[in-house]
């Protein structure tokens, strides 16, 4: 192999690491996406979706991507639900890899969090 193949060679390693890295590109949330996220799994845990949802995200989690393209597609039937900003904002997270794992530990805390009893209430043995 010629010295002047050498560049080419390790451009093409350089793109086989980033193809197979695991790494998200994005970084890691941001401390306003975990509050949008923390206010959504709010919303779930009070209409009482908690399991439904963790299962239907854990079934789901392999095509996040997939998914996060269909809630752009459905945007405009689901935007009365949510302010625009805010829905563009969890499509983005949820197409992340991350993003759907992030999800499911807020809805789970949310929903230990409200299953704490009230001050003055004792909890059952």
């Amino acid at each position: 192999m010629s010295r002047a193949e050498w560049p080419r060679v390790r451009r093409l390693l350089a793109g086989v690491r980033h193809a197979f890295a695991l790494d998200s590109p994005h970084g890691a949330l941001s401390e306003e996406d975990r509050e949008l996220l923390a206010r959504l799994a709010g919303a779930i845990v009070r209409r009482r979706m908690a399991m439904p949802a963790v299962l239907f995200l854990e079934s789901v989690r392999p095509l996040s991507g997939i998914g996060s393209q269909a809630m752009v597609f459905l945007r405009p039937f689901l935007t009365p639900l949510l302010k625009p900003a805010d829905y563009d904002r969890i499509a983005a997270i949820l197409e992340r890899r991350e993003g759907v794992g992030a999800l499911v530990e807020a809805i789970q805390a949310a929903q230990e969090g409200g299953s704490r009893p009230a001050q003055g209430e004792e909890q059952a043995p």
